[in-house]
Parts: C-alpha cells; structure tokens; sequence
C-alpha cells in the first residue's frame, strides 16, 4: 500500500515536471543572476569582473536621478491605479445594467487590451505625433488650439498623457473581472434589501462590495506589479522624456544596464525593485486575509 502511494506521487511529479523545469528556466535562474551579479562589477563590454558586495547598492541607492524615477514610479503606478479601478469599475457596474447588447458592449471594451503593448505604443505615438500626428492637426483645423499641441514633447501634457494612455489600455481588464464578480452577487440579497427600505447606496455599500472586494484587491496587486514594473509603453512612446520627467525605475535600470553597460549596477537596481514589490505584496495580503476572515 506504501509503495502504491509513493509511485502515484512519483507519477504526479512526473506530470508537474515539465512545468517546474520550464519555471526555473524563466524566473529562477534570471532572478538568482541578477542577485549574484548585483553584488560584481559585471560589465556587457568588459570580460572579468570581481565581487564588489554592496557597491552597486550604495551607488544606486545615493543617485539622484534613481530617486527622482522612484518617485515618478510612484506617482505613474498610483494614477494610473486609480483611474484603472475607477473606469473600469463604473463601466462593470454599467454593463450590469444594461439589458440588450451586454456581449456586444463588453466586447467593444475589451479591444484595447487585446492588442500588444507594442501596437498600442505606437499607434497612440502616431495618433499624438507633434508634427504630422493625427489628434494634434484636428486640434488646430477645429480652432480649438492655436499651435498644434506637442502632447509627448511638453513638460505639462507628457506625464498625464501616458497615464491616459495607460488608463485606456487597462481599465477593461479591470472591468470584465469587476462584470464576472458582480454577476456572482445573489439577487434575493437584493430583494430582501429593496423590501427592508434600503436605498441603492445602502445595497451596494452592503451586498455589492462585500462581495467583489475580494476581487478587486486581487485586481488591485496584480495590477499594482504590472503598472509599477511596465516598461514597453513609456519607452517606446516618450523613452523617458522630457528631459527625464517619465524615467521610472524600469527605465532606469535599462539605461544602466544598456546604456552605461554596468550590468550589476542595473542588476542592483532591479533586486531593490523586487524587494519593494515584495513588501507591498505582502502588505495587500495582509488585507485581504483580514477581510477574508471578515467574510
């Protein structure tokens, strides 16, 4: 009987270890060397290197310009967060209401995150081109501006217009799992509210969000990593321009990385990046497993 069980977990194992292989190729191993080599001097050009221990992170951590794109990280992940979760909240909670066309609409909605970063990048670059771009031209032709507008160019408009962007490219994510949560809400709850005297505020401060709150603190970690760690749109829209004023930490690290070719300070860079996500991860658990155990 002990020898039966030990070859059905050796059979599972089996089954599991294509995928553990093809996960330790993909994470572990590029995490494991960016944290060996973020205590060397690792070089792309320069063939030796030697231990330097925490050089490179005494060397980031008192950059100026590393601090100034942590705090541009900041304000990119938390605007840009917001505005997500409140898009595509009020949109989920439109959709719930609407009778015909449901599937129709949801669709529509969902186009801007079907396509790859890479496309959208370069549309929205096209669209907002500050010489021959379509949006700026129509601007002028309706008098509403007198020169045609540098949306990617200027100090003022570049920042706010990624996080449009942004925005537009991510809040149908948040709505289709904020549609699918409030799909699974009892309607007696409902019912029972209307018949108690409760005002629509009341249901949906009541039934409504605690039962999708969950669900939107899982939307709101996943999204919280991937806007904080997003590369591709604010490089290939603006690469950290104007004079700096889109760098996040991502950009940074790249042009350390791949600019100055100082492959373990860049590596330092994105272990510090690691470690502060871990840090709010662990915090968002944290909450959700309080209101879990409030559930």
């Amino acid at each position: 009987m002990k020898s039966r069980h030990l070859r059905a977990q050796a059979a599972s194992f089996c089954f599991i270890l294509p995928a553990l292989t093809v996960l330790a190729l993909l994470l572990l191993y590029p995490v494991v060397t960016s944290i060996y080599y973020s205590f060397t001097s690792k070089h792309l050009i320069k063939t030796g290197y030697e231990f330097v221990f925490l050089q490179n992170y005494i060397a980031v951590l008192t950059d100026k310009e590393f601090w100034t794109s942590f705090l541009t990280n900041i304000k990119w992940t938390v605007t840009s967060l917001f505005f997500q979760i409140l898009v595509g909240f009020f949109a989920a909670l439109a959709l719930e209401r609407i009778g015909k066309g449901k599937s129709f609409f949801r669709t529509v909605l969902i186009i801007p995150w079907a396509f790859p970063s890479i496309v959208i990048a370069l549309s929205w670059k096209w669209i907002l081109n500050g010489v021959s771009g379509y949006l700026p031209n129509i601007l002028v032709k309706l008098g509403i501006c007198d020169a045609i507008p540098q949306f990617l160019s200027s100090s003022a408009l570049a920042f706010p217009v990624l996080v449009m962007i942004n925005v537009w490219f991510g809040a149908p994510l948040i709505m289709v799992n904020v549609l699918s949560a409030l799909q699974t809400v009892p309607r007696d709850q409902y019912e029972a509210a209307q018949v108690d005297g409760a005002s629509p505020l009341q249901s949906f401060l009541h039934i409504t969000l605690p039962h999708i709150r969950i669900v939107m603190g899982l939307l709101i970690v996943l999204r919280t990593i991937w806007i904080f760690n997003s590369f591709d749109m604010i490089y290939l829209i603006t690469g950290g321009g104007p004079a700096g004023l889109t760098q996040t930490v991502p950009i940074y690290a790249y042009n350390v990385g791949w600019g100055l070719k100082m492959l373990g300070r860049s590596s330092a860079v994105t272990v510090l990046l690691l470690i502060f996500l871990l840090l709010v991860c662990a915090l968002y658990f944290r909450i959700l497993d309080k209101w879990e155990k409030e559930a």
